[in-house]
């Protein structure tokens, strides 16, 4: 029997390897008609990082001065994937100065010596677009000093990539991947001479996929804020880059704007960044506020569930907890089985975190950043709210998708003058065990006390069935619990007053202290934070705390709450640690 799944991967593979050497043939673009402001932002000391010959991407370091970045040979696709987008063009240009100018022209003449011919692993729509937003984002910056047989490969590439994303834009995945083909294209189209062709069917297509991703409360079907922020930046830039070429976006373009600000401002913590679920990190630094100023949404955050989260504000401190049933289908190729966990942050502070998407330290990693114990929640036996199944290749790439998740998410959010209130359930574990898990959370107004409850109910007589059986198996000791919060690795934390509770002491100056009512075992535990840019995961700690289900309703209290020596408003001068990448 045939499997489809793998004979149409072969098949996007076969058609995108033909239509990037015909486009490669193809004749070249000779100049830019317009050029839309450079709006991709580097890092200035990633930039330094890489003319000094200290090349990082995907979690992989290669200290190599004087090479070619197309000369490092790394046997995984995650580090093919960030190089042929180019990047770190973006770091280069926010240098600026002779020597990275240099750096640039080398790796950009080098890609078109290697793969201008249409052969690669860049000649994918995702990525052909990446490069091609980068390549006319920093044009003056590439084509100063070069010699104009090399301005004439530069433009002749343009083209080529230009028509390559013209037939294969549809063979992106939905989501993500495709708004970067479209935008890539649309850009293209305004700026190369001889390229006007193109424009119309990709505003179209633009506007199509709006209509089809962007739901009415602004979300994406992954529920990845991270995803949802980079969508968001693709569509202001595609509404600029059409507004100076006095053209008007398609109307869904301009409402999947309007839609998503509210909720990116409500997936964004007081420190400025996103929450961590989903696959999803924090965001590129600043990126979230230029979009959002960009946009010109002046819209307050979404009331109720944002994307599926819920959001908890009060004086200085934001909870956002994920209040809904994971992705299904092939959006849930990255998704985490989180139902429940929530995060807090105080001012710009992290102090209660998710450990985070582990995909750039390798398979292990990501695996385990996707299960519920690295998440702050609680998990039941041992076993992930949500299930994956087998491996499967989803856009070229093996993945697992839940195949098995919450039917069931009842959530609650109200805020009165005592502050704000979130009560949800989940029934991940009543099939398996006959339980039902609830939580409850009460952040006070002036943001100093965070409450919670959790709760393990059979909550029928099919549910008490289901758990006797599984006290049986256990013989009568219980079904054992975990209910974690994983702490950023910047918290100071240690057992307190007789080790029944937990002191935290940020960064700021701030202590919080984590108390729990009899019945469960506390303790500390070591942790890891998964983020990108860095090398290895940073170690951390958790609170855990333990115990087993032994009757058909079990209730566990805790407190979390600043000390009282600790100032209502507090100036938080710390240095933030420099972003350590080697």
């Amino acid at each position: 029997m045939v499997d489809m799944a793998s004979w149409s991967v072969t098949a996007t593979q076969f058609l995108n390897r033909v239509h990037s050497r015909l486009a490669a043939r193809a004749g070249s673009a000779t100049a830019f008609v317009s050029q839309p402001e450079p709006r991709a932002t580097g890092q200035f000391a990633r930039g330094r990082q890489l003319c000094a010959g200290n090349l990082m991407f995907a979690g992989y370091l290669a200290e190599a001065p004087g090479t070619s970045i197309w000369d490092i040979e790394v046997d995984d696709s995650a580090w093919q994937e960030e190089i042929h987008a180019f990047g770190w063009l973006d770091d280069l240009a926010a240098v600026g100065d002779a020597q990275a100018r240099e750096l640039a022209q080398n790796w950009l003449m080098g890609w078109i010596d290697r793969y201008g011919r249409g052969t690669g692993p860049g000649w994918v729509p995702e990525l052909s677009g990446r490069r091609l937003i980068r390549w006319i984002h920093h044009a003056l910056f590439l084509l100063r000093g070069m010699t104009p047989e090399q301005s004439t490969r530069f433009y002749r590439a343009l083209a080529a990539q230009t028509r390559f994303l013209a037939k294969r834009r549809g063979a992106a995945l939905p989501g993500l991947p495709r708004f970067e083909a479209l935008t890539g294209l649309i850009y293209a189209s305004l700026s190369l001479e001889g390229m006007g062709a193109y424009l119309d069917p990709a505003r179209r297509a633009l506007d199509l996929e709006c209509t089809r991703q962007i739901d009415v409360a602004g979300g994406l079907p992954t529920r990845n804020p991270e995803e949802l922020l980079e969508v968001f930046t693709l569509l202001t830039w595609a509404r600029a880059a059409l507004e100076e070429g006095d053209i008007e976006p398609g109307p869904a373009h301009l409402n999947a704007i309007t839609r998503i600000a509210p909720s990116l401002r409500a997936l964004r913590h007081a420190d400025g960044g996103l929450a961590r679920f989903h696959g999803g990190g924090r965001g590129a630094e600043g990126r979230l506020d230029q979009a959002l100023a960009a946009s010109g949404v002046r819209r307050r955050p979404v009331e109720g569930l944002a994307m599926g989260f819920a959001r908890l504000a009060g004086g200085r401190s934001t909870v956002i907890i994920d209040a809904a049933a994971p992705p299904a289908g092939r959006a849930s190729a990255e998704a985490h089985a989180a139902t429940l966990g929530f995060e807090l942050t105080s001012g710009r502070r992290p102090l209660i975190v998710s450990c985070g998407a582990g995909k750039v330290f390798g398979e292990e990693w990501r695996r385990a950043g996707r299960a519920t114990p690295s998440h702050s929640t609680l998990c039941l036996d041992a076993s992930s709210s949500s299930k994956l199944g087998a491996r499967r290749r989803i856009g070229g790439i093996e993945r697992e998708l839940i195949v098995e998740a919450p039917a069931d998410v009842p959530v609650e959010l109200e805020q009165d003058a005592s502050g704000w209130r979130f009560e949800g359930a989940h029934d991940g574990w009543k099939r398996s065990h006959g339980l039902t898990h609830a939580r409850k959370l009460e952040l006070t107004l002036d943001g100093r006390m965070l409450s919670g409850e959790d709760m393990l109910f059979a909550l029928d007589a099919g549910d008490r069935k289901a758990f006797d059986r599984r006290i049986d198996k256990a013989g009568l000791s219980g079904i054992p619990y975990e209910i974690r919060f994983h702490l950023h690795p910047d918290v100071d934390a240690e057992i307190d007053m007789g080790g029944t509770a937990v002191s935290l002491a940020l960064r700021s100056g701030e202590i919080w202290v984590f108390r729990t009512e009899p019945g469960a075992d506390l303790s500390l535990e070591s942790s890891v934070y998964l983020e990108k840019g860095r090398l290895r995961p940073r170690g951390a700690q958790q609170i855990v705390l333990s115990g087993r289900a032994i009757e058909y309703a079990t209730r566990i209290r805790w407190s979390l709450g600043k000390a009282q020596d600790t100032a209502v408003a507090i100036r938080d001068l710390a240095q933030d640690e420099p972003d350590v990448t080697l």
